[in-house]
């Protein structure tokens, strides 16, 4: 890890806001830790985006181009295999199976 580099940069007055709140709650130490936290977490994101589209390119290029009824399919039966989770919402009581 290399050191420390002082930034200067504009935001949107909702995040930092969402930071100042992360660092009044405990959740991030400070305001700068937490924009680091927010691009380390983008640079993984991207990684990750970029890696997938390699696989997709690589997988199109041996078996042909994905159509938009495949990914139909896929979503089809996706959701057929999921297992439904269900929990509360904040501030609603907890309800009774059957009810």
């Amino acid at each position: 890890m290399s050191g420390k580099v002082r930034l200067s940069a504009s935001v949107d007055a909702d995040l930092l806001a969402a930071a100042e709140r992360a660092v009044a709650t405990g959740a991030a130490p400070n305001v700068s830790a937490w924009v680091t936290d927010a691009l380390r977490m983008k640079v993984e994101s991207d990684r990750k985006l970029a890696a997938l589209g390699r696989f997709i390119a690589e997988y199109e290029a041996e078996h042909g181009v994905i159509t938009d009824e495949e990914m139909e399919d896929a979503r089809r039966e996706a959701r057929r295999r999921s297992v439904p989770v269900r929990g509360t919402r904040a501030g609603e009581g907890r309800r009774k199976y059957g009810r």
